[in-house]
């Protein structure tokens, strides 16, 4: 895929319980924020928020099937969480080619997550790499 300025790719996913259990199985985060319903109602969440790993997630399967697509890795990420996601949230995460470098396969994305009800959840960018067939054998 040949890269330009503005291109733009979507993706969304609900997240469940059995998503958190399952990130929780593979990272060992086990936080009681994501798994005691009690321990989050004291907190300023009120309720269980899934682990921010799942949210980027969703960006990480974006650019590497997406946009720039299969082949593309992360040189760098710089973004904040604007507010937390719940499960049962659907989020949809979206990226924009905000340049492209003219002589290597790296561009940077401006990376946005949204909730359902069209909150920001996380934005920011990162740069990627994206193999060419060549670098691939």
């Amino acid at each position: 895929m040949t890269l330009a300025v503005g291109q733009k790719a979507r993706r969304t996913l609900t997240l469940s319980a059995e998503h958190v259990a399952a990130y929780a199985r593979l990272t060992g985060d086990y936080n009681p924020l994501h798994f005691d319903a009690a321990f989050a109602a004291k907190t300023k969440f009120k309720t269980l928020v899934v682990q921010g790993g799942l949210t980027t997630g969703l960006l990480h399967a974006l650019v590497a099937m997406d946009l720039p697509g299969p082949g593309t890795v992360f040189l760098s990420q710089n973004w904040k969480f604007t507010a937390p996601v719940y499960v049962g949230d659907t989020i949809t995460a979206d990226a924009e080619v905000m340049s492209v470098h003219a002589t290597k396969p790296v561009c940077r994305l401006r990376m946005t997550v949204t909730r359902q009800t069209g909150e920001t959840v996380l934005e920011g960018e990162a740069w990627c790499y994206t193999f060419g067939d060549d670098e691939r054998r």
